[in-house]
């Protein structure tokens, strides 16, 4: 990898952390759009965990050990804020539910990386997902906003840039689950579908609206990027691809939570 290369990685992460770690500072005093942010990027998380987890086994991009232990801890910090900002009986049954599963996922997303390791890491991702999302929804009507819900779909791109990567990645380490092709072709619909509703929404600010020009541009060189020939994967190309879309739909889920009260 080459210094710009290098330095490109680095950027897209450190605005994916430094996004983070400034709403971690202001954990006592979450807005409704912090909270539907935050419990959006546990989904994403749930997904980055596996994706870099993959990579470290493969031995493939040198950033991707120290993504997999910030992608967990940011985990494990954001489910703190959100259990304390849970209020209804649901959602404190959900964001319990969604601790339950943590560990476990936790606990194997920290042992040395494997093959087989990883296609039980990837399942238990999945239902992950399903528990985060149940409890972003939950936010959502909560919040009773049509702005509420475009944090959530704004947050679920990022979600959807990391499903796309972990599918990639674990068949660029071999295995070759059809259900693999099956998800990142629907995670590919979904993303394309969302973007289109997000560019119409009537509450985009000139910000927000010139934000979401850049993705479209760099979501359609992803699209040409992963379009090889039999089974030539190049991991390292595509996955700094989809976080380069992953900072920059996390910079466009700031702000849709900024104009939700």
């Amino acid at each position: 990898m080459n210094i710009s290369m290098r330095f490109f990685s680095a950027a897209c992460l450190f605005l994916f952390l430094a996004v983070g770690s400034t709403e971690t500072m202001a954990a006592g005093n979450l807005t409704m759009g912090d909270a539907i942010n935050k419990a959006g990027r546990q989904r994403m998380l749930s997904q980055r965990i596996v994706k870099a987890y993959a990579l470290v086994g493969q031995k493939v991009m040198l950033s991707a050990a120290r993504q997999l232990n910030d992608s967990i801890n940011l985990f494990d910090k954001q489910l703190a804020e959100l259990t304390e900002f849970a209020a209804t009986k649901e959602e404190k049954k959900t964001i319990a539910e969604v601790t339950s599963l943590w560990k476990k996922y936790k606990a194997m997303a920290t042992r040395k990386p494997s093959r087989e390791n990883a296609e039980k890491l990837a399942a238990m991702s999945d239902e992950v997902l399903k528990k985060a999302h149940k409890f972003v929804l939950l936010l959502q009507d909560r919040s009773g906003t049509n702005a509420g819900k475009l944090v959530n779909i704004s947050g679920r791109q990022r979600m959807l840039s990391q499903r796309i990567g972990k599918f990639y990645v674990l068949k660029s380490w071999g295995l070759e689950n059809p259900e693999y092709d099956i998800g990142m072709q629907k995670a590919v619909v979904q993303f394309t579908d969302a973007l289109r509703l997000l560019q119409n929404a009537p509450e985009n600010t000139s910000e927000i609206n010139d934000a979401l020009a850049k993705v479209e541009k760099d979501w359609n060189t992803f699209k040409i990027s992963k379009q090889l020939k039999g089974n030539n994967y190049i991991p390292s190309l595509v996955v700094r691809s989809l976080d380069k879309i992953l900072a920059q739909m996390n910079y466009i889920t700031a702000l849709y939570a900024g104009i939700t009260k």
